[in-house]
């Protein structure tokens, strides 16, 4: 990956979150691509939480304009929709609360407040922790959503 500043190519940090990604353009996750080291490394939710990774935005629009980092980097602070990467325990086992089952499961794509959950960030990237209840529903593909 190669950026360009003040007419230089600079090389780009690519961290192994997002090599986890199958077209850098669409930014589509993709498991089998997570190193099961950083799996492993990553905290495990307690109780009826969720470990979520937010979308990070394509790289290019669809006229063929090359955003910036920043710009994406705002676009994935602000997202609504992210990656279920684990579940606690807990997750959905309330009857009277989720009397038709859970929201989503490991693997989904969900859409959620967005300012949810707690953030952090490791080495490779942000994650957030949100409650099973901050789900506000799935969706196929986060690039079909209009990030604002």
């Amino acid at each position: 990956m190669k950026t360009k500043k003040n007419d230089q190519e600079l090389p780009g940090k690519v961290f192994a979150l997002e090599n986890a990604y199958k077209d850098r353009q669409k930014q589509f996750l993709d498991p089998s691509k997570l190193p099961s080291k950083l799996v492993d490394r990553l905290p495990q939710p307690t109780g009826w939480r969720i470990l979520i990774l937010p979308y990070m935005g394509q790289t290019k629009t669809k006229g063929g304009v090359i955003l910036p980092d920043e710009a994406r980097e705002r676009e994935h602070y602000a997202t609504v929709c992210a990656y279920v990467l684990k579940c606690g325990p807990d997750v959905y086992s309330d009857k009277e609360r989720f009397p038709h089952g859970p929201w989503c499961k490991e693997g989904d794509w969900i859409l959620f407040g967005r300012y949810a959950g707690a953030r952090f960030k490791l080495e490779d990237g942000e994650c957030r922790i949100i409650n099973d209840d901050e789900v506000i529903g799935t969706i196929a593909d986060p690039s079909d959503l209009v990030h604002v």
